[in-house]
C-alpha cells in the first residue's frame, strides 16, 4: 500500500487487508522507487485522501511530492 502526504485511511486499509482478508501488507512510502519486492500477482493499493482536512484539498498537497 502506498502512503503519501494527504492520504487517509491507510491504516484502516492495512487493518482490513491483514485482519479481514488475511493478506500480507507492505507499507510503501511514496518516494520508494524499488518495487523489486513485489511479484506480478501482487496488488498495490492507493488509499483515499483528506488527512489534512477536506478544506485543504489533499490532491493539491500530494501533487508537491514526486
Amino acid at each position: 500500500m502506498v502512503v503519501f502526504p494527504g492520504s487517509n485511511c491507510d491504516r484502516d486499509m492495512q487493518d482490513a487487508l491483514q485482519q479481514d482478508l488475511n493478506k500480507e501488507v507492505i507499507m510503501l512510502w511514496h518516494k520508494d522507487k524499488d518495487l523489486s519486492i513485489f511479484e506480478k500477482n501482487d496488488c498495490i493499493v492507493l488509499p483515499g485522501g483528506f488527512s489534512y482536512g477536506d478544506y485543504l484539498r489533499c490532491g493539491a498537497i500530494a501533487r508537491f511530492s514526486p
